[in-house]
């Protein structure tokens, strides 16, 4: 698994993504942001791509991509995406390549069983590819404003 970190390219991503479309990161010439997240339609996912929605004006007129990648499939996404009126980009990594590029397909624990799953994480990437900042084990919880913030902060450093 790679140690992904600040200041390094990102992974490439080229995924399948909602309404039958892709994410090709490669074709992205702005900034950007990739969210990681367990399952859609469970209460901190449902959460956080509502909170993501709720604030797409601001990341729309700063030309930033928002994009949320599970190991859900396309149909799920489309099924997530129109009963929560949902914004942003949905990319379905069921094979997890994604995920394992990333670093975010883990071992975790729950009452004392392991298995494999996603930890929820968030990058920001500037629009030459560069990570400028991750949230690791990301709490929902006013995870939405640190990263409006963090966004904030990079278009000031890049303009």
């Amino acid at each position: 698994m790679p140690k992904i970190s600040e200041g390094m390219k990102a992974p490439l991503i080229d995924l399948p993504r909602d309404s039958g479309l892709t994410i090709n990161t490669s074709k992205l010439n702005n900034p950007y942001i990739i969210y990681f997240y367990p399952k859609d339609d469970t209460p901190g996912c449902t959460k956080e791509a509502i909170g993501f929605t709720e604030n797409i004006k601001f990341f729309n007129d700063n030309n930033i991509t928002v994009i949320g990648i599970s190991r859900d499939t396309v149909e799920k996404h489309d099924k997530f995406i129109n009963k929560y009126n949902l914004d942003i980009v949905l990319g379905s990594d069921v094979n997890g390549k994604a995920c394992e590029s990333f670093g975010v397909w883990l071992e975790k624990s729950m009452y004392g069983r392991k298995y494999m799953g996603i930890e929820r994480t968030t990058f920001l990437v500037s629009a030459d590819g560069t990570i400028y900042k991750i949230w690791n084990k990301v709490k929902v919880k006013d995870h939405i404003e640190d990263v409006l913030k963090s966004s904030r902060e990079m278009l000031q450093i890049n303009s």
